[in-house]
């Protein structure tokens, strides 16, 4: 490929509303030492997207900050962290045979070189993603998942919601035959929180809202609470004995109205603050019944690795509500924003 390819690609100069995306025409990246050039076949949009593009994740001393995922956002950036497409180059020192994979990219930066490490960035937020025809990524990043039966969109839906789902439920010690609690289950991580909860055994109870209970149920749900009712009593009724583990992507009021609910040595997982992230709770109910609060972010690269397994297997689908194209990128997130779909939208560059 020569250096004169150019590239349809949607990313933003400043923090703002919708109207901030821009479609341009930028040159193709080069794949650089130890990267691969993937020609995206979806990307799948996610609140983060939103939130970067707003600057609303404030920073450890100032709350109301502008800020990226993990700080200052550095302009112009591409965005979209879910990448699902086939290898289109290869740079120095990476296996000439990854050309014409299917491939799923793991989106996160990490803290260090092991399998368990943190993530401390995300594509298309600190460092360019797939809202292009084309984005670069390591190649120790990027997972052959070319017997997967999933189409394209299903696989773009995966790595920030389902990756994000899978560390809640791995840091949380899920196990088959327990019961979990899932809150803002119709949402991305929600959906895919059920889905997986289902999949290793538990009896999942989801709390979601009115419109979205069908689907919510037919992600595997064995309950779908009323959010708009004493979600607290709602528990009680249908899981007297308490609950082993919840994943919370709400937090808010839930946490200190929870946490009395979890059995003995249940796990608390919070990866969301959808609901607010001034929380209150009775310190007693956490440390006389051995619990624990875990604050959980994505995915370490174990976690990636166990998911795209699930991948090739199919053994979870993830739900696409919607496709647009490249070009109606801002469509597509005010879209996202509304909150009446169930599942993953995707764009097609």
């Amino acid at each position: 490929m020569g250096t004169s390819e150019t590239m349809r690609a949607v990313r933003i100069a400043r923090h703002g509303g919708p109207e901030v995306l821009e479609v341009v025409e930028v040159a193709v990246p080069v794949p650089q030492a130890g990267e691969v050039l993937v020609r995206v076949g979806a990307v799948a949009l996610n609140n983060t997207d939103l939130w970067t593009r707003e600057g609303a994740y404030g920073n450890p001393g100032d709350p109301q900050a502008l800020s990226g995922w993990r700080g200052p956002v550095t302009f112009p950036r591409v965005q979209g962290a879910d990448v699902a497409g086939r290898v289109a180059a290869v740079g120095s020192g990476v296996d000439e045979d990854l050309v014409g994979r299917r491939v799923v990219v793991d989106p996160a930066t990490y803290d260090a070189e092991g399998p368990d490490a943190n993530p401390v960035g995300l594509m298309g937020s600190e460092r360019d993603g797939g809202y292009a025809e084309y984005v670069t990524a390591p190649a120790v990043r990027v997972h052959d998942v070319t017997e997967s039966p999933l189409t394209d969109d299903q696989l773009a839906a995966l790595p920030t919601a389902y990756g994000t789902a899978l560390g809640m439920i791995e840091r949380g010690l899920l196990r088959e035959g327990e019961t979990a609690l899932v809150s803002g289950a119709s949402g991305g991580v929600g959906l895919a929180l059920v889905q997986i909860a289902r999949a290793r055994g538990a009896r999942v109870l989801a709390v979601s809202s009115g419109s979205k209970v069908r689907a919510v149920r037919e992600a595997g749900a064995h309950e779908v609470l009323d959010r708009a009712r004493d979600v607290v009593g709602q528990i009680r009724a249908v899981a007297p004995e308490g609950i082993d583990v919840a994943l919370d992507v709400v937090a808010g009021d839930l946490v200190g109205d929870g946490l009395p609910l979890l059995r003995e040595g249940g796990r608390w997982v919070v990866a969301g603050a959808l609901g607010g992230y001034d929380v209150t709770f009775d310190v007693r109910r956490l440390y006389l019944h051995n619990t624990r609060l875990i604050g959980s972010s994505m995915h370490t690269p174990t976690h990636f690795a166990l998911l795209m397994d699930l991948a090739r297997r199919a053994a979870i689908r993830p739900v696409v509500a919607a496709a647009f194209p490249l070009d109606q990128a801002a469509r597509a997130q005010e879209e996202l924003s509304r909150r009446k779909h169930v599942g993953k939208i995707v764009l097609h560059p």
